[in-house]
């Protein structure tokens, strides 16, 4: 099953959406804003996408330039910062079985569907 990490306040997100809606395969839309995802399935989304944890945080955030940056933080630190505040991880995350990608640009999505 084909899931997006979706933030619906996000047009990148809601260009997936489309993406996907338009495919006409089943998918599960995930909020992740308001269901939010454990070290250990942001773990799962970062071995798939083949990234380091940083390349998932959205450096832009207002809580990353006050807590966190400039600092010298382990994968496992980094993890726990977007556990913790979720609106750090990238969107949309479109995952396929054994495929995932950031859809930024939202047309790299139609590579896994």
């Amino acid at each position: 099953m084909i899931k997006i990490y979706h933030n619906p306040r996000c047009s990148k997100s809601r260009q997936g959406l489309e993406i996907l809606e338009n495919s006409g395969k089943p998918f599960e839309i995930v909020k992740y804003l308001d269901d939010t995802l454990s070290a250990e399935a942001l773990e799962e989304i970062i071995s798939l996408l083949k990234i380091k944890p940083i390349e998932l945080v959205r450096k832009n955030e207002a809580i990353w330039k006050s807590d966190f940056k400039g600092k010298d933080l382990t994968d496992t630190e980094v993890i726990d910062a977007m556990v913790q505040n979720p609106k750090l991880i990238e969107r949309p995350i479109v995952v396929n079985g054994k495929k995932a990608v950031i859809g930024r640009p939202p047309s790299l999505i139609v590579d896994i569907v």
